[in-house]
């Protein structure tokens, strides 16, 4: 190839239009740009939601609620069907595996196999997550399956306010040294009366 042969590649070579070259070429004297101002400057430039100084649309709606997508467990989803295409008989599945495959390529926090698809082959399957479903395909083609990190277990329902606490189990009275509340407030005895004619003196 030499430099005769260029011309009949035919290189689309799209040619710069010319500006203030006359009048007629509508772009003549200010190029295009009307007369002196912010816009007839060189290296102006203005952010995509700039309405000429007033206050902004995106400044001027309200924001309001939280979103929680930014803590979220971020999974690669593997299907079961994929894992029939691509692993023999016997293979273990694991993330070097699946990365090896193609089947997992970017940086998330963990793999978790879903059961879209038919499996028959015995493959031992190694990841964070797998659903009943897939777990249900793997056991029935006779292969088996390990979660590296099991999700945490249900939390207890919360007992309902207002509601009397139960009875202070045995041997948890009232500390030794202190008596008991009803020891406390037990009755004194009442003061025992005089015998008749032993009385004080009458007054004079």
């Amino acid at each position: 190839m030499n430099l005769t042969q260029v011309r009949g590649a035919k290189i689309p070579r799209k040619r710069k239009f010319v500006k203030g070259r006359g009048h007629s070429s509508g772009v003549g004297k200010t190029c295009g740009r009307g007369r002196k101002g912010q816009y007839a400057r060189q290296g102006t430039s203005f952010r995509p939601y700039f309405e000429g100084g007033q206050m902004p649309m995106i400044r001027r709606l309200p924001k309001m609620g939280f979103n929680n997508s930014v803590f979220k467990t971020d999974f690669e989803i593997v299907n079961v069907g994929q894992l029939e295409k691509l692993f023999a008989a016997g293979e273990t599945v694991d993330e070097a595996s699946l990365r090896a495959k193609g089947l997992v390529r970017r940086d998330a926090d963990g793999i978790k196999v879903l059961g879209d698809g038919a499996l028959t082959k015995k493959l031992a399957v190694k990841v964070h997550r797998i659903t009943q479903g897939a777990q249900a395909k793997i056991q029935k083609a006779g292969g088996s399956f390990e979660e590296l990190t099991p999700p945490p277990p249900p939390k207890a329902p919360r007992a309902p306010e207002g509601k009397p606490a139960g009875k202070p189990a045995e041997g948890k009275g009232a500390p030794e040294g202190k008596p008991g509340k009803a020891e406390a407030k037990a009755p004194k005895p009442p003061a025992p009366k005089a015998p008749e004619g032993q009385g004080e003196a009458p007054k004079k």
